[in-house]
């Protein structure tokens, strides 16, 4: 068993508030002194309501403190601030931060098991809830930290490295049940999602993304294939909760292989999917398949950001994604069906979403590729783990979108082999010159797809008002 070590430098107990999350808490996100999950909130808007920070003042603002993180890699995960405290996590550390004087109340190394030669790094924030501080480490552990002394709890490995898995991606808590995912969609590996009991580290129970024969979705890989044993489906990012419906939305990525011959050209359920699940017991109410038969490496895994709209006149519950395959999609969070979905950036591999079907309608990229030709697909990637926003008062999604083509062909065919890599596929991007525009920040009505303005992204941008 792995264990996260707490530092012998772990600073004095400090007097502070309450540290007790309770689920209320976490779902109502009303002090905004507080940010308690990622992007604000468990339905993922990434929207504040603050308002004395401004386009006026915004250059005026100056750093106050600095910190150091202990980590030469860079951050990706957004720490979580409650009571005054901030939790910060990376592949290397779990850190305890006074938010007014950026002093270290303590640091807790994350300890890996030796023999892992991939880089450690975290996408997703810390979690936390209920006196504790919830993170997975590159490794597939799930480990839960008190968030007074650092101390670790508990700690539950749930994959093996040697099998192609890793995890950098933030747990949620959602009606009391801990719930984390897991990477290696580029490997033959078969994803899941794992529900735990945050007090106990107890593994309530795991709900795959790629069914086995007989189940729901097997008929969408080939019979008398063990195709499904290493289909992909990882669910790499983090999920989104409603409570009223008491429905989880998590999204799972690419088909494994990208070449689509061992899977015989299926859909390959429910990779590139939301899926919307009870968390007490990871049952499947509903999914959408945004891309099937996925050969682009276009998964499904940013978040489904959750809102109240209004749709022809009615109030919809709604979940938005900005997909990587160039898409921008509105369901419905009752029952996953199709609302709307329009191009968000240039789209060579489909001409458009049938609203009667909710399929992508392809063009002859497919064809041509499957045949042997190399190709250029647009987008590379629609938008690639970058969180898009909705502001509630102007309907509008905010999103950094992506315009470069991946170049594609078949690579020479290899036996699967668990655990490694297995693409399929001999991909590249073009070259490219810092003045070239790689995409656009863009602010995007869900429902026309229409583009209220865009800003290019290029290395040579300036400043704009």
């Amino acid at each position: 068993m792995k264990r996260i070590l707490l530092c012998t430098t772990l600073l004095a107990f400090w007097a502070a508030p309450v540290l007790t999350q309770t689920m209320q808490e976490l779902i109502d996100g009303k002090n905004t002194e507080n940010v308690l999950t990622h992007s604000m909130g468990l339905d993922r808007k990434s929207y504040s309501p603050l308002k004395q920070i401004n386009k006026a003042n915004i250059k005026k603002l100056v750093p106050i403190w600095n910190a150091s993180m202990m980590n030469d890699q860079g951050e990706l995960a957004q720490p979580t601030v409650y009571n005054g405290i901030m939790y910060a996590i990376n592949g290397k550390w779990t850190f305890a931060i006074d938010v007014e004087t950026g002093r270290q109340i303590w640091r807790t190394p994350t300890e890996i098991e030796s023999g892992i030669t991939r880089a450690a790094f975290n996408r997703g924030g810390a979690t936390i809830y209920n006196g504790k501080v919830f993170r997975v480490t590159i490794d597939n552990h799930v480990l839960a930290i008190d968030m007074k002394t650092g101390k670790q709890l508990w700690n539950q490995k749930f994959a093996d490295s040697k099998d192609g898995f890793y995890a950098t991606g933030g747990p949620i808590v959602a009606n009391g049940v801990l719930i984390s995912g897991v990477a290696g969609g580029e490997s033959t590996t078969r994803g899941f999602l794992d529900g735990w009991d945050p007090d106990t580290g107890k593994k309530l129970w795991r709900t795959y993304t790629i069914p086995a024969p007989g189940e729901p979705g097997s008929e969408t890989w080939p019979k008398n294939s063990d195709a499904w044993k290493y289909g992909g489906g990882p669910t790499w990012r983090s999920g989104s909760y409603d409570p009223e419906l008491d429905l989880v939305y998590w999204g799972t990525g690419n088909a494994e292989p990208y070449d689509p011959r061992p899977r015989e050209g299926l859909d390959s359920l429910f990779t590139n999917s939301v899926l919307a699940l009870r968390p007490k017991t990871g049952e499947v109410v509903c999914y959408y398949q945004y891309t099937p038969n996925d050969v682009y490496d276009v998964d499904a895994t940013d978040e489904q950001l959750l809102a109240d709209i209004r749709v022809g006149g009615q109030p919809r519950k709604v979940m938005i994604q900005a997909n990587k395959n160039g898409f921008l999609y509105v369901l419905d969070r009752t029952n996953c069906k199709l609302i709307a979905a329009h191009p968000v950036t240039r789209v060579n591999w489909a001409t458009h979403i049938d609203m009667a079907t909710g399929r992508p309608v392809l063009t002859d990229i497919y064809k041509r590729f499957a045949a042997g030709e190399e190709v250029e697909i647009l987008p590379s990637r629609g938008t690639n783990a970058v969180p898009i926003a909705f502001n509630p008062n102007t309907g509008l999604v905010y999103a950094s979108t992506w315009d470069i083509p991946r170049i594609q062909k078949l690579a020479p065919p290899k036996p699967q082999v668990f655990g490694a890599q297995s693409t399929g596929v001999d991909a590249r991007q073009p070259d490219t010159k810092p003045s070239d525009v790689f995409g656009h920040f863009a602010a995007i009505n869900p429902l026309t797809g229409e583009k209220k303005w865009d800003v290019p992204l290029a290395d040579s941008c300036l400043p704009v008002d």
